[in-house]
């Protein structure tokens, strides 16, 4: 019970930051017509990375509407790394390309590329064939081809809002010494997107899917903004954030060895200009939003959810030497062991808790009335978390989700805590258990076409 009470502090110290954080910033967004710098020489040019396995169904969409992206100077790299379905042939065909012969710079090392792809009709657009190695090393073959300062990565089944690159761009004038920018991640389930832009929004009608947005907006909005705020924030969404690219070759790249590359790179960013004593940022930007599609049955969700905490084992224990380490401020003292203590652990004392409460009341060890009202008060309490993100996020007019459908869903954060919750912990439970034998599975979630 301690641990609940504990969390549950965090969190509402969380929700305040971001509130003031979220009304600070707004300030600035009031005052600022992003798209006037559309045309600005003073933002950085941005290679757009897209690293693609087996994405026939979106793929060609999502270059299309990236195309249509309101920015001055961008390029896109797709890589295929050695897909098995039509993902190559539909790219080649969609856009007439043809394979040219060209000089890669190797700042990283990758599996094999069997061949560069490009047409005049597309100049922005370059595309990258090569030999299966996993995301991270994908990833690593795009840095290797781009041009560009700056790069945002980028899956294969996400759209990003016309502005959304513009937001981030403008973190890096704001702050030259930030070398991260992490843009707000939505899940897409329910909106109609076309080119980026959202133009409605219909309840989806599983309920794991309403499960899941109430949950993206209580984790970003109220959790990332605040670790943001505090510059200890740990990981950047691998579905959309900036990145400046010498930083990220200067620690040699995307870990392959990994499936949680998007915060094992980051936690090694901040070790590195930490022990190296220079000033950086690595920010959260809650205006700049990119939308993905969320799983949409339990079987999927449980791949997902197993490989997140697989994959944050994986970076906790290969810098475990942070944890509590004051050479690296909020990082090490405080960033790094609430993710040990509560985002790892903390999936295996919630299921603990599950036979252990009922056992003790069977016992006679639990007082009924005492467990009842503490029951109510920690589900109370993650119902105005959930609702307050909610209104957090109606706050940021990012959404056309009218007053009555975000009530509507907060409905879901009470009805969450009656088994969704309980099935996520053991999800997260069942990675940790498993993280020998599927740490280097990356695992498939079943797709379907955006709406376009």
């Amino acid at each position: 019970m301690s641990f609940t009470i504990i969390l549950s502090i965090i969190y509402v110290i969380q929700m305040f930051i971001s509130f003031f954080s979220v009304r600070r910033d707004d300030k600035f967004r009031n005052s600022n017509d992003y798209s006037r710098y559309a045309d600005s020489d003073n933002l950085l040019p941005i290679s757009l990375l897209i690293p693609a396995y087996n994405e026939q169904e979106n793929i060609v969409s999502n270059i299309k509407s990236l195309m249509k992206l309101n920015y001055p100077k961008f390029e896109i790299c797709v890589v295929n790394d050695g897909s098995t379905d039509k993902t190559h042939d539909l790219i080649v065909e969609a856009f007439q390309l043809y394979k040219i012969e060209s000089a890669v710079k190797t700042s990283i090392p990758t599996k094999e590329v069997r061949g560069v792809y490009f047409n005049v009709k597309y100049p922005n657009l370059i595309y990258v064939d090569k030999e299966n190695g996993g995301k991270s090393d994908a990833l690593n073959a795009g840095i290797n081809i781009s041009s560009y300062p700056l790069f945002a990565c980028l899956d294969a089944d996400s759209r990003i809002e016309p502005d959304s690159l513009l937001m981030l761009a403008i973190e890096f004038l704001k702050n030259t010494n930030t070398i991260v920018a992490g843009g707000l991640v939505r899940i897409a389930n329910g909106f109609k997107i076309k080119d980026g832009v959202v133009s409605g929004f219909t309840m989806p009608e599983k309920m794991v899917e309403r499960f899941q947005i109430v949950e993206y907006y209580r984790s970003f909005l109220s959790g990332r903004v605040s670790w943001g705020a505090t510059n200890s924030m740990l990981i950047v969404s691998g579905a959309f954030g900036v990145f400046k690219k010498q930083a990220v070759i200067e620690v040699g790249g995307y870990k392959t060895n990994t499936i949680g590359e998007d915060m094992e790179i980051v936690v090694r960013l901040h070790r590195y200009m930490r022990k190296n004593k220079r000033k950086y940022k690595i920010i959260f930007c809650e205006d700049s939003v990119c939308w993905t599609q969320g799983p949409m049955s339990l079987k999927d969700i449980r791949s997902q959810r197993r490989r997140w905490q697989i994959g944050l084992l994986d970076t906790l224990l290969a810098h475990k030497s942070l944890f509590f380490n004051l050479r690296y401020g909020l990082v090490g003292c405080l960033a790094i062991p609430y993710n040990w203590f509560f985002e790892l652990f903390g999936a295996a004392v919630e299921v603990l808790g599950y036979f252990i409460i009922p056992f003790s009341l069977i016992m006679g060890e639990l007082n009924m009335f005492f467990f009842i009202i503490y029951f109510l008060l920690a589900v109370l309490l993650g119902v105005i978390l959930s609702i307050g993100s909610l209104i957090l996020e109606l706050y940021t007019r990012k959404s056309v989700m009218t007053a009555k459908q975000c009530l509507k869903l907060s409905l879901y954060a009470i009805l969450e805590n009656f088994g969704y919750r309980q099935i996520i912990s053991l999800f997260r439970l069942e990675g940790i258990l498993k993280y020998r034998k599927l740490r280097k599975t990356w695992g498939k979630i079943k797709r379907k076409e955006l709406e376009k």
